[in-house]
């Protein structure tokens, strides 16, 4: 369960974004390890292949930071960009998913509800033995979870040209209540998004997420350090908004 804070460690990011940015399962590892002792409860990742590009073949980036972080969960995007838009071939990735063993197989993934064959893919995930996080990006696309089995809502305000994040996000919160669409939610925002749903999320008592996937700064608009600096920052964020009523 994740109470707080989720760190999300590399996303699509490219090493010349930040010299922090981790790539290789060794890399990911470290990350993770400062990025627990800092404070997150579960780790997301993307992981690559030798050419640097995301992949879904998962087994060693999961096992790496599972060796390196005992107990802690550890998941990965199903992001349709990373077959290149082929959805056929997303599903045959993640169907080979159950073959794995534990130690490679992730404890959760995220599934976009709006991409191509959102429920065929949560679908797979679920027969693998993972657990699914429905990515919600809008009110919208909050309908399509309708009678799709998931494990945790992620409420995600990603679109940069949004001017109100917190409005953007509490209109996803009300379209989930107005379906009736039940289970755990998670907060969070990328760049500009980023830290005023990190405040957001605490108000709420929803837990959120950070790292270098959604933002290179820090709440003060500085240069972040690494995952594990800003995974501090968050929690201290967080904190403090759930202290103002």
């Amino acid at each position: 369960m994740i109470r707080r804070i989720k760190v999300c460690l590399n996303g699509g990011r490219r090493p010349g974004d930040h010299p922090g940015v981790p790539v290789t399962p060794a890399q990911l590892a470290e990350a993770a390890t400062g990025a627990v002792a800092a404070g997150a409860e579960a780790v997301h990742l993307h992981p690559r292949d030798a050419t640097g590009a995301e992949t879904l073949d998962v087994g060693a980036a999961v096992a790496a930071v599972r060796a390196s972080c005992p107990g802690t969960p550890v998941g990965v995007s199903t992001g349709l960009w990373i077959t290149g838009g082929d959805a056929r071939l997303r599903l045959e990735r993640i169907h080979a998913w159950a073959g794995l063993p534990p130690e490679q197989r992730p404890d959760m993934a995220s599934v976009n509800v709006h991409e191509e064959r959102f429920a065929d893919t949560a679908a797979a995930v679920r027969e693998a033995g993972v657990a699914v996080e429905a990515g919600v990006w809008t009110a919208g696309a909050a309908s399509v979870l309708g009678g799709v089995p998931v494990d945790r809502i992620l409420i995600e305000v990603v679109d940069p040209a949004v001017a109100d994040a917190e409005r953007a996000a509490d209109q996803i919160l009300d379209r989930l209540d107005r379906l009736g669409v039940a289970g755990p939610r998670l907060l969070h925002g990328e760049e500009e998004a980023c830290w005023p749903l990190v405040r957001h999320a605490g108000r709420l008592g929803l837990p959120t997420r950070i790292g270098l996937e959604d933002t290179l700064v820090d709440e003060t608009g500085a240069p972040a350090v690494d995952n594990a600096d800003l995974v501090r920052r968050a929690l201290r964020v967080w904190s403090n908004a759930g202290q103002v009523q």
